[in-house]
């Protein structure tokens, strides 16, 4: 469990608005949780969700409306945080006329702690030429270029968006593949990643982030959250909230058709050992579920709830 971990994102009470002047619109309300230190944490939703927007604050470039938003134990954007935080955006920002040997050089030369060797993996991965111009490059290997000058500073805290979408299967796995290595090394790296290929996010997460309606749905360590809920049958329904000792359980969404009808629920943490034998759900079922199922309260884990770090009950309902 890395619940008593340090901090490495925590947000409370967060309120981000996008657009300009008159036009904001007001994306996310009233945004709490924390995120360890050491995890990967797969951020989810769907479009216009926030999850971009989440990611700027936590990388310093925008400021919230509202809230406090912290990174490595310090509020976003601040100047000591400068050589802690990478952020590779969704649009790929590169300077398209610079040749890739120059934006390495610039990353060497603006980074104390650069690591060419890390760069050069997800180049070679790419068979991307020093001599190429970033302009020339592929979709696929604009993204890999991205990566090696975030992964080649080294950062305490790595922020992808959508980093991966434009890479084809084989890449995709080996890319990630080298950034969890990073975290695997130790030193307390941390990765948040937005996307919405679940495959990927399934074999790589420990812990997750769901948005949706402005609001944080799930948060928390990915087993504990799966644990926390049950796929059930028509009859395993019906005999958890009847007998002398029903389940505690709040029904979520019927995720299979014929000829299961399978219905996710969230159990009380006192009745995990009745449902012990119970279904787990995949993170695709538990998801889509709650995608599906607006009036549903989210839920934080212990672990996600700032203050409680790892606090027990099920006192982590919040609004949705």
């Amino acid at each position: 469990m890395t619940t008593l971990a340090a901090t490495a994102v925590q947000a409370e009470g967060v309120r981000l608005r996008a657009g300009r002047g008159g036009r904001r619109a007001e994306l996310l309300t009233d945004c709490t949780f924390r995120v360890p230190r050491g995890a990967v944490c797969g951020i989810v939703g769907p479009n216009g969700a926030g999850k971009s927007l989440l990611l700027s604050a936590a990388a310093g470039l925008i400021r919230p409306d509202e809230g406090r938003l912290t990174v490595l134990g310090q509020p976003a954007g601040e100047d000591a945080l400068l050589g802690e935080v990478a952020f590779v955006d969704q649009h790929r920002p590169l300077y398209p006329r610079m040749r890739v040997a120059d934006l390495l050089a610039m990353g060497r030369d603006l980074n104390p702690r650069w690591d060419h060797e890390r760069a050069a993996e997800l180049l070679e991965l790419g068979r991307i030429a020093l001599g190429s111009r970033a302009g020339s490059l592929s979709g696929g290997q604009r993204s890999l270029l991205a990566l090696a000058l975030a992964r080649g500073k080294r950062p305490g805290l790595l922020l992808l968006d959508e980093p991966l979408s434009d890479l084809d299967p084989l890449a995709r796995r080996a890319a990630l593949g080298l950034l969890l290595g990073d975290v695997a090394e130790g030193g307390g790296g941390t990765v948040l990643l937005s996307s919405h290929v679940l495959g990927d996010l399934e074999e790589a997460i420990d812990h997750l982030l769901l948005i949706d309606g402005g609001r944080i749905r799930l948060a928390g360590e990915l087993s504990e959250l799966l644990a926390a809920h049950r796929l059930l049958d028509r009859l395993g329904l019906l005999e958890c909230q009847a007998g002398p000792a029903p389940w505690r359980v709040h029904p979520v969404d019927p995720v299979d058709a014929e000829p299961r009808h399978l219905t996710l629920v969230r159990v009380d943490q006192r009745t995990h050992s009745a449902a012990a034998d119970a279904e787990l759900p995949s993170l695709e079922e538990l998801v889509v579920s709650y995608l599906r199922s607006p009036s549903v309260a989210g839920w934080l884990a212990p672990g996600m709830r700032p203050g409680l770090h790892g606090d027990g009950g099920d006192s982590g309902t919040v609004a949705a």
